[in-house]
């Protein structure tokens, strides 16, 4: 195994995907290997799959791609004491290093010269909020992660542009291609947006890494929820993101919830905010964030989500359920987990119905069965939590920043 930052193939680009490649399935395999489901035998194979050949550690390798993603995936495997991959883990460790200062570096020279963040910069999937989260978890009392919380805390502060304050974290693209979001957009969700953010600067502050005004920064993160958040009859929510309009008039062009999803939902927001009061040690801020995270499991709440997949879909709402309650002391996410994972079971039924119908072939079956995010393998991890009633030996939903 060694490190490049040369041009892949799109084969060496999958198989090291933890977001749609081997590299996420592998985590599938190592978690059912760790709880004794499956033989290590079955998940050796997929670990030696995702590192058959050159790992990218350029500049757009993130948490989800690349060096980072496969060292989470080794980290994982080599969890709860077990020695397997530890030393392969370790020797990925510089490589993550070098490329976490490089983009940190790049980040802040961006920042001098005035210019708007993209998520490739700073987000969970392939930025800094990501990286900083595979630091957490490996190297929690690291200079560089101490770094990237520098880096995330300027990112909470506002610059004034053509006479308006736009957040930090504030970017020019569009969310999607589909969506335009005319001179830009702040995002909210724990994927690309605020809620990421704030759940890494509290993760990492209740873990005793804690720097100059990182508590602060927390306390405006969630006011800037509080600025934002929707009331209605199915509980709180807030907006995907606002645009300059928006940002200008103080109001929202969308008057209804979205579905409750982990990505950009109320589900992702409402951990992130019960991380701050956790790790603010307020107690009215982690109430109300689990009042809002019952609400979203209600049966209108998960009747709304149309798919099983760890990012939009039931999976993701179970997973990140699963952990707020394992905090909470509000009983009422515990008691609705039952309902929640009785939903996860229909629409994993329904996908493996769907995925059977369209694949023809051996490898057809195998192609669906991939995908961490939105496929097969991100299901089954979240149902194997299910089974087992405990919180995952591998810890691979530290990769979705609910823990």
């Amino acid at each position: 195994m060694s490190t490049s930052t040369a041009t892949l193939t799109i084969e060496d680009a999958t198989r090291q995907s933890l977001a749609t490649g081997t590299a996420g399935t592998a985590l599938l395999h190592i978690e059912k290997a760790l709880t004794g489901s499956t033989d290590w035998v079955i998940a050796h194979a997929h670990v030696r799959q995702a590192v058959a050949g050159p790992i990218d550690a350029g500049a757009h390798a993130g948490l989800y791609y690349g060096a980072p993603a496969i060292g989470f995936m080794l980290h994982a495997a080599s969890s709860g004491g077990c020695s397997r991959y530890r030393s392969a883990a370790t020797a990925l460790d510089a490589s993550v290093l070098r490329l976490a200062r490089r983009r940190v570096a790049l980040a802040t020279a961006r920042m001098e010269r005035g210019e708007s963040a993209t998520f490739g910069e700073y987000d969970l999937f392939y930025g800094l909020t990501g990286i900083g989260a595979l630091l957490l978890h490996r190297m929690p009392g690291s200079d560089t992660l101490a770094d990237i919380l520098r880096y995330l805390i300027c990112l909470t502060r506002p610059r004034h542009d053509d006479g308006i304050d736009l957040p930090g974290w504030w970017v020019a693209h569009d969310p999607d291609p589909i969506l335009p979001t005319p001179g830009g957009h702040a995002n909210f969700g724990i994927a690309h947006g605020a809620a990421g953010l704030l759940a890494l600067l509290a993760l990492a502050a209740s873990r005793g890494c804690l720097i100059d005004a990182q508590h602060e920064a927390i306390e405006d993160l969630c006011a800037w929820f509080d600025r934002w958040q929707q009331d209605s009859s199915v509980g709180p929510w807030w907006p995907q993101w606002v645009t300059c309009e928006e940002l200008r008039t103080g109001r929202l062009a969308c008057t209804s919830p979205g579905w409750p999803s982990w990505c950009y939902g109320a589900v992702g927001i409402a951990r992130a905010l019960q991380l701050a009061g956790i790790a603010t040690g307020d107690p009215r801020r982690r109430m109300a964030a689990e009042d809002a995270m019952a609400a979203c499991l209600t049966d209108q709440q998960l009747d709304r989500i149309t798919e099983a997949g760890l990012c939009h879909g039931m999976a993701g709402v179970y997973q990140t359920a699963y952990r707020a309650a394992q905090d909470a002391h509000n009983p009422a996410i515990g008691q609705r987990l039952l309902a929640v994972a009785e939903a996860l079971t229909r629409h994993a039924a329904a996908q493996h119905r769907k995925t059977g119908q369209h694949s023809k072939t051996a490898q057809d079956r195998r192609a669906g069965q991939s995908g961490l995010l939105t496929g097969d393998a991100g299901v089954a991890l979240a149902l194997e939590t299910m089974r087992q009633s405990k919180p995952p030996r591998s810890g691979w939903d530290a990769c979705l920043l609910i823990t």
